[in-house]
């Protein structure tokens, strides 16, 4: 089995649209949560979203290309390009593409109901159906770089990029590519989404206060995270920039609610990570959680955590990054990654923002409101989807 290693880095946020101004604003506990620009918002009972501001999609977009992009395409081939770059050429029949989403191309689907049902026109875009479909963002970044290797989308909810990371680090540790661009995008903040959410009763009316007792629910975000894995010794031999070492995987289901979340389910997901990463709870000190700020995820994580570290939860410092950039659903896990990766690299660990008072529920080390400066050889990054789906990702320092 080989060893995979992440050689570049890519992001589009509510932050700033580079990987720079994503990691200073989670590090400076900087929120990208505003009030919607989008039309009708005063028909919304929470109108405050984590939305990718001043997005200019033909700066990083040839016209072609950008006809056939929804925002959420849009958004990968823009963190996709960052990457490709800070990582080098690594195209080819033994590159995959690999790009998770929870929901795809909402805004085309929303902008073909307001032209037909608001606007009374005959016709929708001509290239609505290539630019809704999931796998938008797998086929253009494959056209763009030539990549002839494996591409798809996943879509599993909010545990969407980290699966799609987990399966490309699977199959370069297999043998069966060498490299891999992986990550997730979403763009859901419309206004038939935000009432969707709305209903659910789990968005809040003001900000997400992640493990705190007076939580009121999550903040929808939007963006990409896109990261290049490839075979660590074709890394070195190469002289690349060696960001950290994905060591570990782990992908649970719950089998037991559509909502609700599984203390168990979430566990088992952790200790295996950990088992594949060969890593012992006491090597990990930093936790990207799952965090969403709702009053069902919070302590039902909490909970998991401890079962899966034991006595090693009381050394930990967990943190919940969505405060600062939203909820990004199917692009959370691969922007979460990021910031852990900032983590290990710069020795200082996102502070979980807008905390007030504590839960006893929730009775770990959560970072609030400052960062703290801690030197972390391993560390993992939780996503847990509705549907009861788990999938957890394991890094570590090199």
């Amino acid at each position: 089995m080989r060893r995979v290693a992440i050689t570049g880095l890519g992001c589009v946020s509510s932050l700033g649209h580079n990987v720079e101004s994503f990691l200073s604003g989670t590090r400076e506990g900087l929120s990208g949560v505003a009030k919607t620009t989008l039309p009708d918002a005063d028909q919304l009972t929470a109108q405050n979203v984590a939305e990718v501001k001043n997005w200019d999609a033909a700066a990083y977009i040839d016209r072609k290309t950008l006809n056939l992009s929804d925002r959420f395409s849009q958004f990968a081939l823009a963190a996709a390009d960052q990457a490709m770059t800070d990582a080098g050429d690594v195209s080819g029949d033994r590159t995959a593409v690999i790009v998770g989403t929870g929901v795809g191309g909402a805004v085309t689907i929303e902008e073909g109901y307001d032209r037909v049902w608001r606007k009374g026109q005959a016709k929708v875009n001509p290239f609505s159906i290539p630019k809704l479909m999931s796998n938008g963002p797998p086929s253009l970044i494959g056209l763009k770089y030539g990549v002839t290797g494996p591409a798809f989308a996943v879509s599993s909810a909010c545990s969407s990029s980290n699966h799609s990371i987990g399966t490309a680090f699977s199959m370069i540790k297999r043998g069966e590519i060498d490299v891999a661009i992986a990550g997730g995008a979403e763009s859901s903040i419309s206004f038939m989404g935000l009432k969707g959410w709305e209903a659910l009763r789990v968005i809040s009316p003001d900000v997400c206060r992640p493990f705190s007792k007076d939580r009121r629910g999550m903040i929808l975000g939007e963006g990409a995270g896109i990261v290049l894995l490839e075979d660590m010794d074709r890394a070195k031999a190469r002289g690349a920039t060696i960001y950290a070492e994905l060591a570990g995987f782990g992908m649970t289901s719950d089998a037991l609610d559509m909502i609700q979340p599984s203390m168990e389910g979430a566990a088992r997901a952790i200790r295996q990570a950990l088992n594949s990463a060969e890593l012992n709870p006491s090597d990990v000190g930093y936790v990207n959680a799952h965090g969403t700020g709702t009053p069902a995820n919070d302590p039902t994580e909490s909970k998991a955590i401890r079962a899966a570290f034991g006595t090693a939860a009381d050394n930990l410092l967990v943190s919940s990054t969505k405060a600062m950039h939203g909820h990004g659903l199917g692009a959370a896990g691969a922007m979460e990654l990021i910031a852990t990766i900032g983590a290990i690299s710069s020795g200082i660990v996102p502070p979980t923002i807008n905390f007030t008072e504590a839960d006893p529920e929730c009775d770990l080390d959560y970072v609030p409101n400052e960062a703290r400066d801690r030197q972390i050889g391993a560390a993992i990054s939780n996503s847990f989807a509705f549907g009861g789906l788990n999938a957890v990702l394991a890094i570590k320092s090199v």
